[in-house]
């Protein structure tokens, strides 16, 4: 019979968030489940554990009494406490682990990371951490019991006039607040206008390459996406025509393409508003980044070229403030409206209140517009700097396309090199990045990095990072 003497006790962790009595449960049950301590074996009586852990005595006690309930251990009077005798545990499971292809990285559209060149994220370090603390403590000290109930379904009116009016000025987009619904992001906001006006079984047009999500939303909800190849003038309209002529939607990014940042042309957003007209299909504008652009100013969206109602603006405050947010919104149809709102009433539970509130502040006290227009500066600066430092180290081997704007650049692999393999090799030495393949529906001839500049400081430190990369090739 083993003996489990009190000195021999692994000893707790006073900075634990675990308190004594569990620490000291958590030990003896391990111990007997990892078969150190057997049945029938003693283990050191509650005075004796007393003293040699400087502990009051009544939480050895507490540990001890929830061991016993729970029928691990047995106090046996003068024999002191043991294991209880007969004691059988299960043993175990093992779960064999699936080893993934270590060659191949696996692709998540959501990090939850900071890497350099990391897809999605805004100019973190620029962000005004102090004006936003500001903002949310003043919001947090005002609030009343009323915004402490479930949130506005559709969003707070407040923030939603405030987006109509921007949409309105920047974008040159005439609409409502009533026709602006927040969301909690792109894929909430694909998801309720499917929801709304599709069906399953309906086509729907998605560039190629294209935002990967975007297929695999409609895919749930068994709906056929169709890939409409993409040139330097966006989505080849004629091509979708000739695949799916009686598609029930498109969805685009006709500011800056995902993931090429080619723009729509004027010819061929007037192509697709007429084949949408004609055909009663909508066309969902995902414009996620139409605010960054660096030779001229932003182009107006194409739902302000919408005279039919037939296209849906999808915009975030992902790209403009950061990601944690979960806050994005969606400019409907004014036909549309009663629809939206009666399919928000079931799946929608709205934003938190309280994060809507900070956002309108944001917005009303003119700080967005002037973030807007710092980072538009500093991102064709770091765009710049970045592009200059990777070019002077690995210009052999890549050719970084010209853009006219976004958040990333594009280095086309020269030779045979595949992307994803050396995606891979940069996760596992901490550089982010994405493979073009992993956009492309159908044969991928096409072998690029897709590399965020937003958070890269300076040249040399792109260099540095590009001298990295390089030892990766």
């Amino acid at each position: 019979m083993t003996i489990l003497k009190a000195s021999k006790f692994s000893p707790l962790d006073p900075a634990a968030a675990e308190p004594f009595y569990r620490q000291i449960y958590n030990r003896v049950r391990g111990a007997i489940a990892a078969g150190a301590l057997k049945p029938g074996d003693r283990i050191p009586s509650a005075r004796a554990l007393t003293k040699e852990l400087g502990l009051a005595r009544g939480t050895i006690e507490t540990a001890y009494s929830l061991l016993a309930a729970e029928g691990y251990i047995q106090a046996k009077g003068q024999a002191g406490t043991i294991v209880t005798p007969g004691l059988k545990l299960q043993a175990p499971v093992a779960i064999p682990i699936r080893q993934p292809d270590s060659s191949i990285a696996a692709t998540s559209f959501r990090p939850d990371t900071i890497l350099p060149f990391q897809m999605g994220l805004p100019a973190l370090d620029m962000f005004p951490r102090k004006i936003w603390a500001r903002l949310g403590a003043r919001c947090v000290r005002a609030m009343q019991p009323s915004a402490m109930v479930h949130p506005a379904i559709y969003g707070l009116p407040p923030l939603r006039a405030e987006i109509a009016a921007y949409l309105q000025v920047s974008r040159g987009i005439d609409c409502s607040p009533s026709q602006v619904f927040l969301t909690s992001g792109y894929r909430h906001t694909i998801e309720l206008i499917g929801h709304a006006l599709l069906k399953a079984g309906d086509r729907v047009w998605v560039e190629n390459p294209g935002y990967p999500p975007t297929r695999e939303i409609l895919s749930h909800m068994n709906m056929a996406t169709v890939p409409i190849p993409v040139d330097r003038d966006g989505m080849i309209v004629s091509d979708g025509t000739r695949l799916a002529p009686r598609a029930r939607a498109a969805v685009v990014t006709p500011a800056h393409q995902s993931p090429l940042c080619v723009s729509l042309t004027l010819p061929r957003r007037m192509a697709l508003l007429d084949w949408a007209t004609r055909n009663g299909a909508w066309i969902v504008e995902d414009d996620y980044d139409g605010e960054y652009r660096y030779v001229s100013r932003p182009l107006p969206a194409l739902k302000s070229l919408d005279r039919d109602g037939r296209v849906l603006y999808a915009g975030t405050f992902s790209k403009v403030l950061f990601p944690s947010l979960r806050l994005a919104y969606l400019v409907v149809p004014i036909s549309q409206v009663e629809r939206f709102e009666q399919i928000s009433q079931v799946l929608a539970a709205g934003s938190p209140e309280l994060t809507q509130a900070i956002v309108t502040a944001f917005i009303t006290e003119g700080h967005f517009a002037r973030h807007i227009q710092r980072m538009r500066k500093l991102y064709a600066e770091r765009r710049e700097s970045t592009k200059a430092g990777l070019e002077g180290v690995l210009g052999k081997h890549v050719r970084i396309d010209t853009q006219p704007g976004g958040m990333h650049l594009i280095l086309r692999l020269q030779g045979q090199r595949s992307d994803r393999r050396l995606v891979a090799r940069m996760r596992k030495e901490g550089l982010y990045a994405e493979a073009l393949t992993d956009w492309i529906s159908g044969e991928q001839t096409a072998s690029a990095l897709l590399l965020n500049f937003t958070n890269i400081d300076s040249q040399r430190t792109a260099e540095n990072f590009g001298k990295r990369i390089l030892t990766l090739m």
